[in-house]
């Protein structure tokens, strides 16, 4: 029954990386990465500060975007037991 818990909780911490993906254009160009944070609380429901992929990319026209709940996210998130969820956004020019 102990490993039962165990097993439970680790399960129910661990198991949401996800990835979201989209391009704009023709997609990248010159490989060119920007990487910025997302801050939020109260597991992700109440955003403190979101960054823009659009702004990211400038004056480029041609990107791709990815907003990922990434490992070191997911540590920070259950070492904080939830209270503070970040995310970060990558945009590729």
């Amino acid at each position: 029954m102990k490993n039962f818990l165990l097993l439970t909780g680790l399960v129910l911490t661990l198991s949401s990386c996800y990835t979201r993906s989209y391009v704009v254009g023709d997609g990248p160009q010159t490989g060119v990465e920007m990487t910025q944070k997302n801050h939020f609380v109260i597991y992700g429901l109440v955003p403190l500060s979101t960054s823009n992929p659009a702004q990211m990319a400038g004056s480029a026209t041609n990107y791709q975007g990815t907003h990922s709940h990434r490992f070191i996210d997911g540590l920070i998130n259950a070492l904080t037991f939830g209270i503070y969820s970040p995310t970060t956004t990558t945009v590729t020019k």
